[in-house]
């Protein structure tokens, strides 16, 4: 399992994901961070990414902020 820590800009012109020098993922994302609509498109992000599925993927903490802390399944 591994753990992930993210920073992520909805509303973004482009879905982008990068990880920091300082170890803090930035995930930018085109959906608003409305009605889950910015968190299920970076679960999505995140599961192509990593080539897991999305059930995979559990937002831990921070799922109304901009840190969030992910987890995905190995």
């Amino acid at each position: 399992m591994r753990t992930l820590q993210l920073k992520v800009k909805p509303n973004a012109r482009m879905q982008a994901l990068s990880e920091g020098e300082d170890g803090i993922w930035l995930a930018q994302l085109k959906s608003p961070p409305v009605d889950g609509k910015a968190n299920a498109e970076l679960i999505s992000l995140l599961a192509d990414y990593f080539g897991c599925r999305k059930q995979d993927v559990t937002i831990k903490a921070g799922a109304g902020a901009r840190i969030k802390r992910v987890t995905i399944a190995d």
